[in-house]
């Protein structure tokens, strides 16, 4: 990774966002079911770091400001489906987290003298130039911030920018000329969409059934503890729980103490991940556990049995395997219809269009108009198709190209430039640490 790093260290640049400072100036949106009050659930993680249902929140609230202000005051929650919100919020807060993860094995920090001196030159918390403690704890409490919730967010955005500043940008004459020309392409295409919408699957056995086959060691089921176990109270004390859990295991357990037995495994599981961490270590050997306390109440497990995790039956895994053949031959015929047609289909015209201007394809969301021009400005084919990541295919055809008089100033280009880079660093760290998504896209 650091190898990496210092190959590419002088063209990346800063380009992270500042969630809550953002978030403090525009105030609060919402969107759906979900309420700002869900700060503590997961939606991601990331490697060893969470992303919690407020942060993504305030991400969404930050993007929606940004957007309504392009809009000139006109942006809705319909537009805000359209442009993906959510996507993009969710993306910015998986990239900020890899990040931190990067900065983590590194040992990088930030110190208290840092976070204040960031804290005390925010413009929401001055008054006549100098910064107001009052002011700050006003502002934070009609945002719904408590003043140590903000602060570590703030930690974190500085600790991000301390990461990506060891990689100072500079941008030669030589370079602002290539990317000049590149910016200046422009392309008359034809294109044609196609999704998988109009293709049906036959899910009978005789088909799904060899699917599941040869991916059935991909759907288990869990491993279960068979344990014992004893409750005290917390009130009776530690000292209580530990006598008890001594006498549990000589065998000399007072008649009058209560013995249940119970199973847990993964998804069931109400005594918390570090009771089952735990739990997994036990053996048959040494079966017994030391008092842990969950909620308020002393836990003393003794494991009588595991039942190791075994693959499922056909008919135990058919409604997980489903969806995913239906999926991956949606994906095979979709693949298939686009080499059959790329040779032969009429689609849509366009005037000349530079892969910047993905506001006019405005039968694609931006996003992925975006994520299309950035990949047909790097084709040499004139004719082909384009697969997006949210499985749509875009079938083109160049019709013709041509040089615009355009040019960018030098520190435009060297974003552009910084922006490319910094995608290999994401990319770069996506294949180091592992992303975890638990909220499905809105």
């Amino acid at each position: 990774m650091i190898t990496w790093m210092q190959r590419h260290k002088k063209y990346l640049i800063i380009t992270i966002w500042i969630s809550t400072i953002a978030f403090v100036g525009a105030g609060f949106v919402g969107w759906g079911q979900y309420s700002y009050g869900d700060k503590a659930g997961a939606v991601a993680k990331v490697g060893s770091i969470e992303v919690t249902m407020g942060e993504l929140q305030k991400g969404y609230s930050r993007l929606y400001a940004q957007y309504n202000k392009m809009f000139q005051g006109n942006f809705d929650e319909e537009k805000a489906k359209s442009f993906g919100l959510q996507q993009q919020a969710l993306k910015q807060l998986t990239d900020a987290a890899l990040i931190l993860n990067l900065a983590a094995s590194y040992d990088l920090q930030i110190s208290d003298k840092e976070l204040l001196a960031e804290i005390t030159s925010q413009e929401f918390f001055l008054k006549d130039g100098v910064f107001n403690k009052e002011i700050y704890k006003e502002t934070l409490s009609r945002n719904n911030l408590t003043l140590k919730e903000y602060e570590d967010d703030v930690k974190k955005q500085l600790l991000i920018q301390k990461t990506l500043k060891l990689l100072p940008s500079v941008t030669s004459d030589k370079e602002n000329n290539i990317l000049n020309t590149v910016i200046s392409i422009a392309d008359k295409i034809n294109y044609k969409i196609l999704d998988d919408s109009k293709i049906s699957v036959d899910t009978s056995d005789a088909k799904l059934k060899p699917f599941w086959e040869m991916k059935k060691h991909n759907f288990m089921n869990e491993a279960t503890y068979e344990l014992k176990l004893i409750k005290h109270d917390s009130n009776t004390s530690k000292k209580v729980a530990l006598r008890t859990y001594i006498d549990f295991k000589k065998a000399k357990l007072s008649p009058d103490v209560a013995v249940e037995s119970v199973s847990i495994s993964l998804s069931n599981n109400p005594y918390g991940a570090d009771a089952l961490q735990k739990i997994s270590k036990l053996s048959l050997a040494a079966p017994f556990m030391k008092p842990i306390l969950v909620d308020e109440i002393y836990h003393t497990f003794q494991l009588i049995k595991v039942n190791p995790a075994s693959a499922k039956t056909y008919e135990e895994a058919k409604s997980e395997v489903l969806p995913l053949y239906i999926a991956e031959q949606k994906r095979v015929q979709l693949q298939e219809l686009a080499q059959n047609s790329v040779e032969s289909f009429t689609g849509k015209s366009t005037d000349f269009i530079t892969n910047t201007d993905a506001v006019a394809l405005s039968d694609l969301p931006i996003l992925e108009a975006n994520e299309f021009l950035s990949a047909l400005f790097l084709k040499q084919t004139k004719r082909g198709f384009i697969t997006l990541k949210s499985g749509k295919i875009i079938l083109y055809n160049i019709l013709e190209q041509k040089m615009l008089n355009k040019t960018q100033e030098s520190d435009t280009i060297s974003k552009i430039k910084n922006t490319m880079f910094n995608v290999g660093l994401i990319d770069s760290l996506q294949r180091k640490y592992k992303t975890e998504i638990f909220i499905e896209g809105k």
